[in-house]
Parts: C-alpha cells; sequence; structure tokens
C-alpha cells in the first residue's frame, strides 16, 4: 500500500498536489484502497471514489486545474479504457441516427427541476457571456442571446433554424426582442415540452427531430452548445445540412467547446456518466468540416468565460440541493459536483476552449 502511495503521491507531487496536505487544492484521502483504484482504473477510479466518498479537495475546481495544467490525465488514464474507446469510436458511428438520442435521454431527460434550479431564469445552458459589466448569471446569457441575434443581424419576420434549441431560450429571446421565427430542433422529450410551453404564443417552433432529416430554407442558423454531441464521423454531413438549409449569403453562428487536440473520443468517467458519445472537436476538424461550404466570419474563444458560468451554476446547483436533495441521491449529488467542478477546471486549465464561429454561406 505504501508504495502505491508514493506512486500516486510523485504524479500528484507534479501538479503540485499533496495528500492530506493543508491547501484547498490538496487531495484529501479517507480510504487507501484509493491508490491501487487510480493506478488500475484511470479517470474512471477517480471519478467513482470521489463519487464513493473515498476522497475529496475543498477547492475540486482547482484541484482540476492543476491536474490539468500538468496533463496528469494523459498519465494515468488507463490505456485499455482509451483504446476500447477509439476502436468503438473507429467502428462504429457511435453518433448516429438510431444512438443520437442515448445523451437526451441520459443527460437532458434526467430532470427539469434540477436545470431549472442550476441555470438561469431562460435555462441556457451554455456559456455565459461576461460582457459589457455583466455581474450575474443572468445578464452574462442575455448578453450572449443578444450578441448571437446581433451577429446575424436578425430583422423582423427571419426565419431562423436553431440546431440543439434545449429548453427554447434562445427561441424565446429571438421571437420577443427581434420578432424572428425559429425553428427549434431537440433529441430531448423534457426539453421539447418544455420549450413548447416557454415560446407559446411566440412564432416558434419547437420539435422533436434530428439534425440530418432537416430540409428546409432559412434566413439563418445557429447552433448553441449542441456540436459536442455530432461526432467527427458526422461533421462534414453535420456542415453540409446547415448549407443545404441556409439561403444564399445567410449567416450560421456555432457555439461549441473545443479542444487544443484532434480526439475521436471523451474522458471514460465523463462518457459513463455525464455525456454518452460525445467528443470535443478540434480546429483541425472543424475546418476540414467547413470545407469550401462556408466564409469565416469569425473566430472568438470564450473559455474564460465558460469557467465563470461553471462556477454560477455550481453556486446555483448548491443553494438548491435542499429541496433537489428529495428526488437525487447523495451519490447523484457527489457525480454533479465532480461534473461541473472537473469542467470548470479543464477551461481554467486552458485544456478546453468555448469558441464562437461565424461562418456565412457562399
Amino acid at each position: 500500500m505504501k508504495k502505491l502511495k508514493q506512486k500516486v503521491q510523485d504524479y500528484l507531487a507534479i501538479a503540485d498536489i499533496q495528500i492530506d496536505g493543508d491547501r484547498p487544492w490538496d487531495m484529501q484521502v479517507y480510504n487507501d484502497h484509493l491508490y491501487d483504484r487510480i493506478l488500475r482504473e484511470g479517470s474512471i477510479g477517480l471519478g467513482e471514489a470521489y463519487m464513493d466518498r473515498w476522497w475529496n479537495a475543498e477547492a475540486l475546481d482547482t484541484f482540476f486545474c492543476h491536474i490539468l495544467k500538468a496533463r496528469l490525465d494523459q498519465r494515468t488514464s488507463r490505456l485499455w479504457q482509451r483504446i476500447w474507446l477509439l476502436i468503438a469510436s473507429t467502428l462504429q458511428n457511435r453518433q448516429s441516427k438510431k444512438r443520437a438520442c442515448q445523451v437526451g435521454r441520459h443527460h437532458y431527460d434526467t430532470g427539469n427541476d434540477l436545470f431549472k434550479a442550476m441555470l438561469d431564469k431562460r435555462m441556457v445552458y451554455t456559456c455565459g457571456y461576461w460582457l459589457e459589466g455583466a455581474q450575474t448569471l443572468e445578464e452574462a446569457q442575455e448578453k450572449k442571446l443578444d450578441m448571437v441575434c446581433r451577429r446575424l443581424e436578425l430583422e423582423p419576420g427571419d426565419r431562423v433554424l436553431d440546431i440543439g434549441c434545449g429548453w427554447g431560450s434562445f427561441a424565446q429571446y429571438a421571437a420577443q426582442e427581434y420578432e424572428a421565427e425559429v425553428v427549434g430542433i431537440t433529441i430531448s422529450k423534457e426539453q421539447m415540452e418544455w420549450a413548447k410551453q416557454r415560446c407559446e404564443g411566440l412564432p416558434v417552433e419547437i420539435r422533436l427531430q434530428d439534425y440530418r432529416s432537416i430540409d428546409e430554407p432559412f434566413d439563418h442558423v445557429v447552433s448553441l452548445g449542441m456540436f459536442e454531441h455530432v461526432g467527427v464521423k458526422n461533421y462534414r454531413t453535420y456542415m453540409q445540412t446547415v448549407a443545404r438549409c441556409l439561403s444564399r449569403g445567410g449567416t450560421f453562428v456555432l457555439h461549441t467547446i473545443g479542444g487544443n487536440r484532434s480526439v475521436r473520443n471523451t474522458d471514460p468517467w465523463i462518457e459513463k456518466y455525464i455525456f454518452p458519445n460525445s467528443m470535443i472537436p478540434s480546429v483541425h476538424q472543424i475546418g476540414r468540416a467547413i470545407g469550401e461550404l462556408f466564409v469565416l466570419q469569425e473566430w472568438q474563444n470564450f473559455g474564460d468565460h465558460y469557467d465563470r458560468t461553471l462556477m454560477a451554476w455550481h453556486d446555483n446547483f448548491q443553494q438548491h440541493w435542499a429541496e433537489l436533495k428529495q428526488r437525487y441521491s447523495n451519490r447523484f449529488y457527489r457525480m454533479w459536483t465532480y461534473y461541473l467542478m472537473c469542467s470548470a477546471g479543464s477551461f481554467r486549465a486552458g485544456k478546453n476552449h468555448q469558441w464562437h464561429i461565424v461562418l456565412q454561406r457562399k
């Protein structure tokens, strides 16, 4: 056991993390079997051990920022886990039409009460933009929605396709503030029902539909926080679908999390517990998919804004846990906390980015 502990401590020392240290980002260990579990199971073992209360860190977000800056995730992840995900993503289309609804059922249908408690009043489940003095999550999300509408140069009567419309936040905002007509599509039944109620009486249509089956004309297209579920095998099909539906000279605003490296799968713990069949695109992968279909107008990175957004979501989750725990278990509480904090740490460490991409159809 001492040798295993020393090996883990040597890894953590690279990231300036101590076992049972007195700093907020240090790891507090409550079960000595943790070391063997981490070395045998990699990220799955680390995450599940946290869910099982085998260890803790007061500042879990900072813990992960240290881990990811030092690239320990690449040193300690179990090779067989990554090989299996790589083989699976190579041999099959993990984001095919048949499999596309899995993430909707697994994640987005978790419970509207959870997302209502965690998100802003519009229930925007993507990065807020803390621009022009925005101090609250509500303000940051409104700044983001308005920025998208202005970048589209929306005018009354414009017809907009919202791919991955969530709970209808953008559709409602564009219809109310810019008098646009919006068609929103989602693969989550819970989101569809909520969005329909939210947008009742507005020129908005919400559909339970896969993006690949869309074939009708629109003046503009937006996709906010959905591209992470498309998969590299479908990137070109996705862009061709947008180009097919977009009028000539029309604008496409794409918001997606992005990564420094081209990959074909995601972290094994995230794959199992949070976003099945997901993957983070790279600049190279997106660029190849765009090809000759669009002219690039703008590409910005708002990664630091996502860090702040995730911390605000975490604060809301904590504040509402007393009421949420009547439906969700303590293990779910630790799983969700782990998800939010490791995500915040990934943006703070610069491993993940939030890309605001503006494309124009030729």
